[in-house]
């Protein structure tokens, strides 16, 4: 099964609330990305964002210019109908970020909470780190949250890596200035906890 059908199949036959990333409200999320001051005027992405609640909670924030890039389009359609007349104002974006072609320094904050520790291989996330340097701008935030090292090690039926802070940062290399880490215990909605590790750069240049 190629990966898009995979998360199709997810997002069609279960409700948002149901998968094991669900959250409420991405309250973490948020504090890293008010605690650096960004502007709310910056343009923001959110890399695997599909039905996340982020975006409304953005939005309550009183940002506007919001990118969601997903693989589903199922997912996308999920928070569009929850937004209302607001998702209007959202970029929605289904594609593969790995095959995306995003403008030159597009962004100012590239966030993503939980694709990168699909990224088995170590071309895809080459490929990965690539697509973020372009995309971002120099100063610009990125928040990237994986499993952490006592996470799970598959995810929705597919193989997951799992890192500490220093080797997740490690994957971005210097052009990514490390400012800090943050763990997590999600609980999802079925109950079991899962661990993150959510690490936050600035792009050097």
């Amino acid at each position: 099964m190629q990966p898009k059908d995979h998360w199709e199949k997810v997002y069609s036959s279960k409700n948002e609330t149901q998968v094991s990333w669900f959250q409420e409200h991405a309250k973490l999320s948020m504090k890293l990305i008010q605690d650096v001051s960004i502007p709310i005027t910056a343009s923001i992405i959110d890399v695997g964002g599909g039905a996340s609640t982020l975006v409304d909670d953005l939005f309550d924030k009183g940002y506007s210019d919001i990118s969601v890039l997903d693989l589903s389009g199922a997912a996308l359609s999920v928070a569009r109908e929850r937004l209302g007349g607001t998702g209007e104002h959202v970029k929605w974006l289904e594609a593969n970020v790995l095959e995306m072609e995003f403008p030159k320094h597009a962004f100012d904050v590239w966030h993503d909470r939980a694709v990168f520790h699909f990224l088995t291989t170590q071309e895809q996330r080459q490929a990965y780190v690539k697509q973020v340097f372009h995309a971002v701008k120099p100063g610009g935030l990125v928040i990237v949250a994986t499993f952490a090292e006592d996470g799970p090690t598959i995810c929705s039926g597919l193989p997951v890596m799992r890192y500490g802070p220093d080797e997740l940062h490690s994957q971005f290399g210097e052009s990514f200035e490390l400012l800090g880490h943050e763990r997590e215990s999600h609980h999802t909605p079925a109950g079991k906890e899962q661990k993150f590790v959510y690490c936050f750069c600035l792009k050097v240049n």
